[in-house]
């Protein structure tokens, strides 16, 4: 089984069936064999999104959709990501990375395309 984490961008283009989300991610999410680990900071980012108005999910619409699908696996922040959270990128982003980092024997990668994280070189990224 390949295991992907997960960034808010990518969960919530997916969930939205949004074009802007990147073929490759998309062809990723889709698979019903891949693991989708989805940071804990990543929910934490949809609930403060959702209650600006930035996006149409609510927190509660992506907890239902992902408590529905077996595939996905909620990471929590605990010391072993924030140790690997790398400097220099925000706190939302170094989290994603820090989780992937934790989880870097059995992680393929992140689906984000996000420049920043993708610019750190420190995890393998996925996109278009």
């Amino acid at each position: 089984m390949k295991v992907y984490v997960v960034d808010t961008h990518a969960l919530i283009w997916y969930l939205e069936d949004d074009p802007r989300l990147g073929s490759r991610a998309e062809k990723i999410m889709d698979d019903p064999s891949v693991r989708i680990i989805i940071p804990t900071i990543v929910l934490a980012e949809i609930k403060y999104l959702a209650q600006k108005g930035r996006i149409r999910q609510s927190l509660e619409d992506v907890i239902r959709a992902i408590s529905l699908d077996p595939r996905c696996l909620i990471y929590p922040i605990d010391l072993s990501v924030v140790h690997k959270a790398p400097l220099g990128l925000n706190i939302h982003d170094a989290l994603i990375v820090g989780t992937a980092l934790v989880q870097r024997e059995v992680v393929e990668g992140v689906l984000t395309c996000d420049e920043n994280i993708v610019k750190t070189g420190l995890v393998p990224t996925v996109w278009n």
